[in-house]
């Protein structure tokens, strides 16, 4: 994939090659290759372009991208881990484990919903209007509703399981590594020569 980018970005920045193939059932049948330079090197315009395409992180970037699958299904993913753990809470590890766990059930669960359809049992679809198509609608299909089978397996499992017996169960959740929270990397200050140091600092600039 990224092979396939630097030669586009060459082509791109040196060359545009125009293939003109004409229907086999005229009469005059030619191919005509027309190539010409879109930027002359040096220019304002080259050093831009080549800046943006040379750049690392996009490189970096454009070899991590599939020529063969689509993201939209890890979008999803990432949009349901959100809704389970939002990034405006703060929670512990155990419980931002869980709520990632909680997440791949119910998308796992959800992932392959059909298409609804209506009592009549045609396919029902949503008319949208994005502000980049200025005013042109586009069709998206319905989807059936989901459905929360996980939950019910969770409570059985709780009652009739964990409220029964829940010993093997904790052990499995002390053998979890749990790690360090990032502060404790640093040694902590002592208050008392932070706020000296946040007092002087502000007397000095007093005249």
């Amino acid at each position: 994939m990224l092979t396939a980018f630097r030669c586009l970005s060459t082509i791109y920045m040196y060359k545009y090659i125009y293939i003109n193939k004409p229907n086999n059932q005229c009469h005059n049948h030619f191919e005509s290759i027309v190539m010409f330079s879109l930027f002359f090197t040096g220019t304002p315009a080259f050093s831009r372009l080549e800046k943006v395409l040379t750049n690392k992180r996009v490189l970096k970037d454009v070899g991590k991208l599939s020529p063969h699958y689509q993201t939209s299904s890890l979008e999803s993913f990432h949009s349901v881990i959100l809704r389970f753990a939002p990034k405006n809470v703060v929670f512990p590890f155990l419980g931002m484990l869980c709520r990632l766990y909680l997440a791949v059930l119910h998308f796992n669960e959800n992932a392959g919903r059909p298409q609804a359809t209506s009592s009549a049992g045609e396919p029902l679809f949503k008319v949208n209007l994005p502000k980049y198509k200025k005013g042109e609608c586009t069709a998206k299909p319905v989807k059936a509703e989901p459905t929360f089978q996980y939950v019910d397996n969770l409570l059985d499992l709780i009652f009739h399981k964990v409220f029964q017996d829940p010993a093997p169960y904790v052990n499995e959740v002390l053998k979890i590594p749990i790690p360090a929270d990032l502060s404790a990397q640093f040694e902590k200050p002592d208050k008392r020569e932070v706020v000296a140091s946040y007092v002087s600092r502000f007397n000095r600039g007093q005249v």
